[in-house]
């Protein structure tokens, strides 16, 4: 079995590290401090970033129970880092969202967001490779919203939920003459308050500006078509809540070319050096069926071919007056 090339950002005595993760463990990429700039300098190199890693040689064991595990991919100025998604992209996904909006209308027509994701299956795969239907599309923030792994996501005091959403997202970095370079995948928590977008469909915006986390995998290469996870809700030590999961563009409405292309198209998203985490969409929220969590609960989320969990605990941020100064 070929096992695919993952990478992982670590700190050890306070000095930062790249190591491949290999069917014998995780290996120090000799030189590298950051997967921002291995991949910097694999552009240059006109290299994939396999082939930089390879070039790099293979350098010691690092025992990733024992390190610092940071997100795998960061930005030095966390403004140029620039958390979005999109979603109703996958098999199914409208489900929960349509029975939240159909409960607030009280209306047996097709809600907005049936009329979103029907549009997806309809026309998110054009046959020629072309470009499909537009997706719904989402901002969450810069990297400062970023959750390294294990840390607590934490919601804001005024947000009503604090739900879990398991997803691949995919890591890009603008390359000098603006073109987006997909340095590969990760496993993710796309954190949102889905009560408060289930008070009005237009606040979804507002539900979607949260933190959000991502497992210590960056997979290289291209993903899997069929991606089966399991996402558990984890509190006092006893799983309470666990559901499967599935993604990849066999279990998807639009193809993952068809997301980036409307994500990318924009020229704001091509602004050279920048970095984006752009997250493709679920189909399977714990409050969809009623389960609301609490501070202290631990999100876990696996699947294969990524062979680390996303785990990060609920915190609650403390209030935080907003006062505006006229000048």
């Amino acid at each position: 079995m070929v096992v695919a090339l993952s990478l992982v950002q670590f700190r050890e005595a306070g000095v930062r590290g790249v190591a491949a993760l290999g069917e014998d463990g995780a290996r120090r990429v000799p030189g590298a401090t950051s997967v921002l700039a291995l991949a910097r300098a694999a552009i240059a190199a006109g290299q994939g970033l396999a082939e930089a890693v390879a070039a790099a040689g293979e350098g010691g064991a690092v025992d990733l129970d024992v390190v610092e595990l940071l997100a795998p991919i960061d930005h030095p100025d966390s403004a140029h880092l620039l958390l979005t998604g999109t979603g109703l992209t996958h098999l199914g996904s409208a489900e929960g969202r349509d029975k939240m909006h159909r409960a607030a209308k009280q209306n047996p027509e097709p809600t907005d967001s049936m009329k979103m994701f029907l549009m997806g299956v309809e026309g998110g795969k054009p046959a020629d490779g072309g470009i499909g239907a537009q997706p719904e599309w989402f901002y969450k923030g810069d990297g400062s919203q970023l959750v390294a792994p294990n840390q607590p996501i934490t919601s804001p005091a005024f947000a009503l939920d604090a739900g879990e959403e398991p997803e691949i997202a995919g890591i890009y970095l603008i390359d000098a003459d603006g073109t987006p370079v997909r340095l590969g995948y990760a496993l993710a928590n796309e954190f949102s308050d889905h009560v408060t977008e289930r008070g009005n469909y237009l606040w979804l915006a507002h539900s979607k500006l949260r933190p959000a986390a991502l497992g210590p995998e960056l997979l290289v290469g291209e993903l899997p078509a069929d991606v089966r996870g399991a996402s558990r809700i984890v509190r006092d030590g006893a799983t309470i809540w666990e559901k499967p999961f599935l993604s990849g563009e066999a279990n998807m409405s639009h193809s993952l070319a068809n997301l980036e292309h409307h994500h990318f198209k924009y020229g704001l998203f091509r602004r050279p050096g920048d970095v984006h985490v752009h997250f493709f969409g679920t189909a399977t929220l714990s409050f969809s069926e009623g389960f609301r969590t609490q501070p202290g609960d631990i999100f876990e989320i696996e699947a294969a071919p990524f062979r680390l969990p996303v785990r990060n605990p609920i915190a609650i941020a403390e209030e935080a007056p907003v006062m505006v100064k006229a000048l």
